[in-house]
């Protein structure tokens, strides 16, 4: 068993998943009675959102590469961050990490992967979604990756901050994020949505949409408890 280093609290709600999901799965790969050992580096959501707002992304990664400092500190053998946005600068935060960081990114091309995917659409942050984070990394992959339109991702990004962020699902705002979901996968003939932000499972869920979701929280905590428990 490996100790893992978590860095969470962007936001707290997805941290919550992490915790309960990586214990699950490992539990149920391992078969045992033994729960997985790990750490979490709490960081302040309001901060880095406002970092993330001004595009001043040296503090941001500042902020990330100290708390896998400290996570290394505590024992952690290896880390990841459940967040989508805070990969953004995930190749600047491995390059200064004293520890190995599982990838959400890559995770997620590789699930898709190995679904059969060929053109996805992705919702997650307007920071995430404008960033070209996913559809670049699905290019390198052989697959086409869509985003939403401005007044679109403006739309989603509302929704997510602040009520997802607190846990919170209004029916009229799921129905608006749906509506585009419809939309764009009938435009872009896509053949799975990937949830690219880590409280959008709180909002769309299977069953909601006539094809696959690809839950990028899901398949990283999957790959997680699979390197914790190797």
């Amino acid at each position: 068993m490996k100790k893992l280093g978590l860095v969470g609290g962007i936001g707290p709600e997805s941290t919550l998943d992490y915790y309960k999901g990586i214990i699950d799965g490992y539990r149920k790969r391992t078969g045992g009675d033994d729960y997985p050992v790990m750490v979490i580096d709490s960081l302040n959501l309001t901060e880095m959102y406002n970092l993330a707002s001004k595009k001043d992304w040296k503090p941001f990664t500042d902020i990330l590469v100290e708390s896998t400092t400290r996570l290394v500190a505590a024992g952690a053998e290896l880390a990841a961050m459940a967040a989508n946005t805070a990969h953004i600068v995930f190749d600047e935060v491995k390059k200064r990490s004293p520890l190995p960081l599982v990838s959400i990114i890559e995770e997620t091309c590789h699930y898709a992967l190995s679904k059969k995917c060929k053109r996805v659409v992705i919702f997650g942050t307007a920071f995430t979604m404008s960033s070209g984070l996913y559809t670049e990394a699905f290019a390198r992959y052989g697959m086409e990756a869509f985003v939403p339109t401005g007044k679109d991702q403006k739309t989603i990004h509302n929704i997510i901050f602040p009520h997802l962020q607190e846990g919170i699902v209004i029916p009229e705002e799921k129905k608006a994020v749906l509506e585009i979901a419809r939309r764009m996968i009938s435009d872009k003939r896509a053949d799975a949505l990937v949830l690219g932000c880590t409280e959008l499972p709180l909002l769309i869920r299977e069953g909601d949409l006539e094809l696959p979701l690809l839950d990028t929280t899901q398949i990283h905590i999957q790959k997680i408890v699979e390197l914790i428990s190797a």
